[in-house]
């Protein structure tokens, strides 16, 4: 409801309009400009996250958010939305690392800064710029709020485009001289905001009768699965069709069980392998975006003749990357549950017994032949590890599913990604990477999933962060907001002294072993101490150098209340 009419800073309203909407934590790195908000939300029921970097606070809004979706699209409740304030040109261009993983990730995020009086823009001070242009290409939609009265409609819609599927960031700049006006604007409720629905009639007919002459089709699940809370609706579908299942490439979520017998892996983007998996008269490609190889491929993925459905509430989407015969632009969640009934209704059963029993054999044979996905897979490649002892990736993540079966994972670890999806049988909600691919996410995504947690009273669950030395050295200062909320959340640095999967990639791609390469480049020397880096934050710091100490050390580090670090000196996968 409304506010009462009465006098207040613009400020004020904005932080008044958060509260309404619900909003419990906003997360940001203030500057001047931004010193009236910082009065406001000292004075209201919204927490204020205080980041040392402004991706730190992008990052930490983003995992925020996407740890709460799938629950919301599930059962409703709170918006499952992060806020974020940044400072003027600069501080907004620190953050779009991290705005970028948060729209390819499909979070939704309000990312504003402050920005200079508009009076006082053509003298350009200190840290001046436009800043809407500056976001354009990172968000769903960018503008300013160029009058006090108008920051209930401007808010009101950048949290609706934000939600609106296919979800994403937005960005509002908010200028000092509209933040310090009086107005006495109310509140303007968010209402509804729309979905896309069950998909067109005719585009479902024509689905259904594709699946149903099909002789072996396959389907691969994309991350809208999750993100549309869809995954028992994907079980259904696949049972329905007796279809062989498998997750799109470069999948960073959990968007059907790793244990179902139809299962046979994710697509890794090695292009022989994507070849093989797809090579059938009918696929269907349900909320993918990035199925694709990372780097050029030589040769078509999918044959010509094979026919292709495709599902996605993304318009954009649909036929992307490959012709559609069936496309259906709808929620995935509605658009499964009615794809099920209507071929499970017009199938014959010895043709679904048929399809069902290769399904399952061929998902078998794939998860024993097929090797685990990386960003270029694996062939042939030895790395020198004599200077590292022989704790193996892989048996990190054995005693980690050991000991926090049911645990968040927010996952950057790159070269650890394989042996994690390869040997732990994750469940939807249970996995979310980068989807953007640049690295400085997954720190402090692990945060803001941490806070998320805490603020539902999901305690019992623990959040175990997955990062590549690499990836933990872009924003060690992270730790600085965990050890300020004292957040309970586990981070695992993965350390093998150097950017591995660059040398992995430079054989692959190049050809060639390790010493055919000077790899000094990529070497992380000199060393650095994780340990005494978390303690200097006030975190505690534990260090793995040896199988013995593994379990151990792990159990300690997860069953510590407040975050804690562990750094596993690992030579292997």
């Amino acid at each position: 409801m409304s506010s009462a009419t009465h006098r207040r800073s613009g400020a004020d309203l904005f932080v008044e309009i958060l509260d309404s909407y619900g909003v419990s934590a906003l997360f940001g790195n203030p500057g001047t400009t931004e010193l009236p908000l910082m009065n406001s939300v000292t004075n209201s029921n919204v927490e204020y996250v205080l980041a040392l970097h402004e991706d730190v606070a992008v990052g930490m809004a983003a995992g925020y958010a996407k740890s709460r979706y799938h629950s919301f699209r599930e059962d409703g409740g709170e918006l499952p939305i992060g806020v974020v304030n940044l400072h003027l040109a600069p501080g907004l261009l620190h953050g779009l690392g991290n705005v970028y993983a948060a729209k390819a990730g499909n979070v939704p995020l309000v990312v504003t800064a402050g920005a200079h009086s508009t009076d006082f823009r053509h003298e350009e001070p200190i840290l001046h710029g436009e800043l809407p242009p500056l976001a354009e290409s990172v968000v769903k939609w960018s503008a300013e709020v160029r009058h006090v009265d108008s920051m209930p409609t401007m808010l009101r819609r950048a949290f609706r485009v934000a939600l609106t599927p296919p979800t994403g960031p937005v960005f509002l700049s908010l200028p000092l001289d509209v933040m310090l006006a009086s107005t006495d604007a109310t509140v303007e409720r968010l209402g509804s905001v729309p979905t896309p629905g069950t998909g067109s009639p005719a585009d479902v007919d024509r689905a259904t009768q594709i699946l149903v002459e099909a002789t072996d089709p396959v389907v691969v699940f994309g991350d809208g699965v999750s993100q549309a809370a869809a995954s028992e609706e994907a079980i259904a579908f696949a049972e329905a069709s007796g279809a062989r299942v498998h997750g799109e490439i470069l999948s960073c979520e959990v968007n059907f069980p790793a244990d179902h017998p139809a299962w046979a892996g994710y697509l890794s983007t090695n292009e022989a392998e994507v070849a093989a998996a797809l090579d059938t008269d009918t696929v269907v490609l349900v909320g993918c975006s990035t199925n694709t190889t990372a780097v050029r491929h030589e040769a078509p993925l999918v044959s010509p003749e094979t026919k292709f459905v495709h599902v996605s509430e993304d318009a954009w989407q649909l036929g992307k990357n490959e012709p559609a015969d069936a496309s259906i632009l709808g929620d995935p969640k509605l658009v499964l549950s009615e794809l099920s009934e209507r071929v499970e209704s017009e199938l014959e059963e010895s043709v679904h017994e048929a399809r069902t029993a290769r399904a399952k054999a061929d998902a078998t044979a794939m998860k024993r032949d097929v090797s685990p996905p990386e960003e270029i897979p694996d062939t042939q490649v030895t790395l020198d590890t004599s200077a590292h002892t022989n704790v193996r990736v892989g048996a990190v993540v054995e005693v980690l599913r050991e000991l926090a079966p049911d645990a968040y994972l927010v996952d950057e670890s790159v070269t650890a990604k394989g042996p994690l999806l390869s040997r732990w049988p994750l469940q939807p909600n249970q996995r979310v990477s980068n989807k953007g691919g640049g690295l400085g996410y997954g720190l402090p995504a692990a945060l803001g999933a941490a806070l998320a947690v805490a603020a539902a009273d999901d305690d019992h669950r623990p959040v175990v962060g997955l990062i590549g030395d690499g990836s933990f050295l872009y924003y060690p200062h992270a730790l600085f907001s965990a050890a300020r909320y004292d957040l309970n959340v586990t981070i695992v640095v993965f350390n093998n002294g150097s950017y591995r999967i660059l040398k992995k990639n430079s054989m692959n791609m190049l050809g060639g072993d390790e010493a055919d390469f000077d790899f000094e480049w990529a070497g992380l020397t000199p060393s650095v101490d994780y340990v005494s880096n978390a303690e200097s934050f006030g975190v505690a710091g534990f260090r793995i150098d040896d199988r013995d100490s593994l379990r151990d050390t792990l159990a300690e580090a997860v069953q510590t209340d407040g975050p804690t670090v562990v750094d596993v000196n690992v030579a292997e996968l």
